[in-house]
């Protein structure tokens, strides 16, 4: 053997650091996406993830951006936080706890890994929700934080609603300035009104009426109807025209930008417009004057588009209608295109029938099942809803949990306002083409085709189910998901396979770049019919005037626009989380008083650790742990979507249906406990 050479020494190689937004879970570890690069240091990497241990994340938490040093490849790629680039948030609700002599805050995120310590001299009580600022936290020791908001007694309805709120980054009452201006604007919008309908179409005359929730607070669209009497229609929609007072530089359109949307929670609204504008003023209220932004087409009988128009308007609504109320007179007095008007219906206490509201209620059921039928055979896809309402006391105590019940009139209502966002997305993108020389802009809602691995994911999950989920091309298509959703209507594992397809696909946002939208299957869309809780809504309805009056955007103001879609997008998802966050809290705080009681469910759910059951009457989860399940040994079987116990064989599979049993019920960490019972 030759003697070893002794050659230049090697130098280490430097470690890698990247970039990204940390994700930490409840036990405190962190992971950061691993960028899209080949490898590192030559070798491939599966894991497309860097696993950060507790002690390394040095101050980072949830959400922050941050740097990242990789330390290990293997087992699976492990790092340290070294910089904290961009906190996520600076807020967070917590709840006090004494330690002895010293309080501290307990973040009521579950993600937020230790205490936060209290700065300052005031004056505490144990068990009371605030809002706390952070002030520092390096990873050495415990974080420091001020007070800046005392919330209330955790556990109290009011107070819990409220810390959901604020955690999520919203207010719940406006600064004085946006307050202000509000009411100054409701003291004279009788006579602005007046004023203004003079330069708007008049629909004053033509039958007109919102159809809403019963418990709706704010009427932000309303239809009219009229036959022609040749075969064709026109339709009115009419949306709130609240940018005519919401002016760009004012302090209420800071706050909608700041806003971004309304929050709606199990009892309440967090709405984005104060109540003078959003109950009043911009609402489309029954036997009132108000000014709209409309969208008005000619149709035919077969839901086609001959004509259509968009101009400001001005209403009076004959009628507010609940969904419930506008059903009934289908049910017993709608007719539809070229049928005998029939015999008035009899009355209903609390609204009115009229041969005159059925047969306009008969029309617009009948055009927009032929608008829905035609979007289905585009391959429009249907998720459903799964949705519960709670019946609560003077308290805010949960004392029954209902399933949402979807009619004909929820329909009818959401294909007009598709129809409308979609025709003004259709009508700005063909003058912005036919004018591209000049610029322009526009804010599109789009929804992206979902990831190749997601929906291969998905079909594994399908045919584990027992059901074939085939593509009629190379790639699934929205038609392929559609057909998939038909087939297993009706079906026990329904809501399951339908929920499981739902977190397949991309999240739709807001844009300014067009790539149209998979799960509507529309080219064109955008968000025009909601401006009273939306503010991309508003945003649209300026871009609309914009180009009527002649001076549309320009590339110049794309920059600032592409910016309001990323906030827009970012708040939203925080409103929708917001939501569920307070059902869930609810559903706990129903079921933990039943602590003992059997249940029938559906296994909604597998891991290693054991099987999550929804309940069939609350759609509420909870986890069935692997340990307490006891006649076997079982084992997670990933390909199957199973436990399957190691002797006896026996499985449990998503989909299969249970009975369990309560046995803990943690209001703080909105958790459920069951076990199995035994047949």
């Amino acid at each position: 053997m030759p003697p070893h050479r002794k050659g230049p020494a090697r130098k280490a190689a430097p470690k890698k650091k990247i970039e990204g937004i940390i994700q930490i879970n409840r036990r405190g570890v962190g992971y950061v996406a691993w960028p899209e690069t080949p490898g590192f240091e030559g070798k491939k990497i599966e894991q497309r993830d860097i696993e950060i241990d507790t002690k390394y994340l040095n101050g980072a938490l949830n959400g922050d951006e941050v740097e990242v040093e990789v330390l290990r490849l293997f087992p699976r790629p492990g790092g340290a936080v070294t910089k904290v680039i961009k906190r996520s948030k600076e807020t967070f609700v917590a709840t006090l706890k004494r330690d002895g002599r010293q309080f501290f805050a307990i973040p009521d995120d579950l993600r937020f890994y230790k205490p936060i310590e209290i700065e300052g001299s005031q004056e505490f009580d144990e068990g009371e929700k605030v809002l706390i600022r952070l002030t520092s936290f390096s990873g050495v020791g415990n974080p420091k934080g001020v007070i800046e908001e005392h919330i209330g007694k955790a556990g109290v309805h009011r107070t819990e609603m409220n810390a959901i709120i604020l955690e999520h980054g919203f207010n719940i009452d406006f600064p004085a300035d946006v307050k202000s201006e509000a009411h100054e604007i409701e003291l004279n919008h009788a006579h602005t009104i007046k004023e203004e309908a003079k330069n708007r179409s008049d629909f004053r005359g033509k039958t007109t009426f919102t159809i809403d929730p019963p418990d709706a607070k704010d009427f932000d669209d309303a239809l009219s109807v009229e036959d022609l009497h040749d075969g064709t229609y026109e339709i009115g929609v009419h949306i709130a025209d609240a940018t005519f007072f919401v002016r760009p530089g004012t302090a209420l359109d800071e706050e909608m930008k700041k806003r971004g949307t309304s929050v709606y929670l199990v009892d309440a609204t967090i709405p984005m417009l104060p109540h003078e504008l959003s109950g009043n003023v911009c609402s489309l209220v029954e036997g009132e004057d108000r000014l709209t932004f409309s969208a008005i087409f000619k149709m035919n009988d077969q839901g086609q588009v001959l004509e259509r128009r968009f101009e400001r308007t001005i209403i009076n609504s004959n009628k507010r209608f609940s969904y419930e109320e506008a059903q009934k007179i289908l049910d017993t007095g709608g007719i539809s295109p070229k049928q005998t008007p029939v015999a008035e219906p009899a009355t209903s206490e609390g609204f009115v029938q009229s041969s005159q509201f059925a047969s306009e209620l008969g029309i617009l059921r009948h055009i927009s099942r032929k608008l829905k039928k035609q979007r289905e055979l585009e391959g429009a896809i249907d998720f459903g809803d799964n949705e519960v309402k709670f019946v609560l006391d003077e308290n805010g105590k949960p004392l029954r949990v209902v399933r949402k019940e979807r009619i004909e009139t929820n329909s009818l209502i959401e294909e007009f306002m598709l129809l409308a966002n979609r025709e003004v997305a259709h009508h700005i993108s063909k003058i912005i083409e036919k004018h591209s020389h000049s610029g322009g802009v526009f804010l599109y809602r789009i929804h992206d085709t979902p990831k190749e691995d997601r929906i291969e994911e998905l079909a594994i999950f399908v045919k584990a189910m027992g059901y074939e989920f085939e593509k009629e091309k190379r790639h699934y298509t929205a038609r392929d998901i559609a057909k998939l959703l038909k087939a297993i209507e009706g079906k026990p594992e329904e809501h399951l396979i339908r929920t499981a397809t739902l977190r397949s696909m991309a999240k739709a946002v807001y844009s300014t770049r067009n790539i149209g939208h998979f799960g509507l299957a529309f080219e064109f869309y955008t968000h025009f019919t909601s401006p009273i809780r939306r503010f991309p809504d508003m945003l649209v309805h300026r871009i609309l005037a914009s180009h009527i009056e002649g001076h549309p955007l320009t590339k110049t103001e794309f920059g600032s626009l592409e910016k309001l879609c990323i906030a827009a997008s970012a708040r939203e998802a925080e409103a929708v989380e917001a939501e569920r966050e307070s059902i869930r809290y609810k559903q706990v705080e129903y079921m933990q008083e039943r602590i003992g009681q059997t249940f029938d469910g559906v296994i909604s759910g597998v891991t290693d650790w054991g099987i999550y059951v929804e309940e069939k009457e609350t759609a509420a989860e909870g986890l069935v742990r692997v340990r307490t399940i006891g006649d076997d040994f079982y084992s997670y079987s990933a390909k199957e979507y199973s436990l399957v116990g190691q002797r006896t064989k026996k499985k449990y599979t998503l989909g299969d249906r249970v009975r369990v049993k309560l046995v803990a019920a943690d209001l703080s960490a909105r958790t459920l406990d069951f076990e199995l019972v035994k047949a």
